[in-house]
C-alpha cells in the first residue's frame, strides 16, 4: 500500500460558494475540455448520444432542495470533485502506488501508467470523487489542473484550475488553504466555510461556503398587477374622471 507524505505547509485547494453557484455546469464543461486535451489520457465518452450515455467527469454539480428551520425552501447547487484530503484513504489503499499525494502542495494525483483499474480507491473515497474511465482503463480524478496552475506559458490570470476560470458567478476560488492569510483562508473565516463530512476523518482541504439565508418573498397582489396605479398626468386624469 502507498504511504502518505508528511503534511506540508502548502495546501492548495478550492473554496466553493454555495450561495452564488447557479448550477450552470460551466465548471463541468471547462474541466472536461481542459483535461481531455491536456493532462493524461482523454476523458472518454461512450455512447454519448445514445439512450444510455456514459462518460468520465472530474467535476459534477448536483442539485438539492434545502428546507431550513426558518424561512422558505431554496435550491442549492452542490459541485463535487476531489477534496485533496490530508489523510487521503484513496492513496493508502492503492496497491500499486499509482494514487499518491504531493508533499509540496498537497495535491492528490494518479499515475495512470501505474494504475491497474482495480477500483479500490473509488471504494475508499467517501466522497465519490473517483471515476473509472472505461475506455482508458484507469481511475480519473480532479488534479486541480496541475498542468495549468504551474504553466509559466499561460497568462497569470489563467494559472488557476479551468473550473475556477470559467465560473461566471465567481463561485469558485483557488488558493493556499494552509496559509491563514491567503485570500481563500480569509474568505472561509469570514463566511463560516466548512469541510465536507469531517466525521470521516479524511481532513479534506477544500471548503464550502454556506448559502446565505433567504428572506421570505413579499405577498403578491394580483389585483395590483391587473390594474397598475396610474401616475403623473394620467393619474390626475383618472381621478378626475372618477368624480364625474
Amino acid at each position: 500500500m502507498t504511504a502518505l507524505p508528511p503534511c506540508g505547509e502548502v495546501k492548495l485547494g478550492l473554496v466553493i460558494d454555495l450561495d452564488t453557484c447557479v448550477g450552470c455546469h460551466a465548471c463541468v464543461t471547462s474541466c472536461k475540455e481542459w483535461n481531455t486535451g491536456g493532462y493524461g489520457a482523454p476523458l472518454s465518452d461512450l455512447n454519448a448520444y445514445g439512450p444510455e450515455p456514459e462518460g468520465a467527469f472530474l467535476n459534477r454539480v448536483h442539485m438539492y432542495e434545502a428546507v431550513p428551520e426558518t424561512g422558505p425552501a431554496q435550491v442549492v447547487n452542490f459541485p463535487r470533485s476531489c477534496l485533496h484530503c490530508e489523510d487521503a484513504p484513496c492513496v493508502t489503499v492503492c496497491p500499486t502506488g499509482a494514487s499518491y499525494k504531493r508533499a509540496e502542495d498537497g495535491i492528490v494525483l494518479v499515475n495512470e501508467d501505474a494504475c491497474i483499474g482495480c477500483g479500490l480507491c473509488a471504494w475508499a473515497c467517501p466522497y465519490g470523487a473517483r471515476e473509472m474511465d472505461r475506455a482508458a482503463g484507469v481511475m480519473k480524478k480532479c488534479t486541480l489542473c496541475v498542468d495549468r496552475i504551474y504553466n509559466d506559458n499561460l497568462p497569470e490570470e489563467d494559472r488557476v484550475p479551468a473550473c475556477v476560470r470559467a465560473c461566471p458567478t465567481g463561485a469558485r476560488h483557488f488558493g493556499d488553504l494552509g496559509d491563514e492569510g491567503s485570500a481563500v483562508s480569509r474568505l472561509v473565516a469570514e463566511r463560516g466555510g466548512f469541510a465536507l463530512m469531517p466525521e470521516q476523518g479524511t481532513k479534506p482541504v477544500n471548503r464550502y461556503l454556506p448559502p446565505r439565508p433567504k428572506a421570505a418573498p413579499e405577498p403578491l397582489s394580483l389585483a395590483s398587477l391587473a390594474e397598475p396605479e396610474a401616475k403623473g398626468f394620467l393619474g390626475w386624469l383618472d381621478k378626475a374622471l372618477e368624480r364625474l
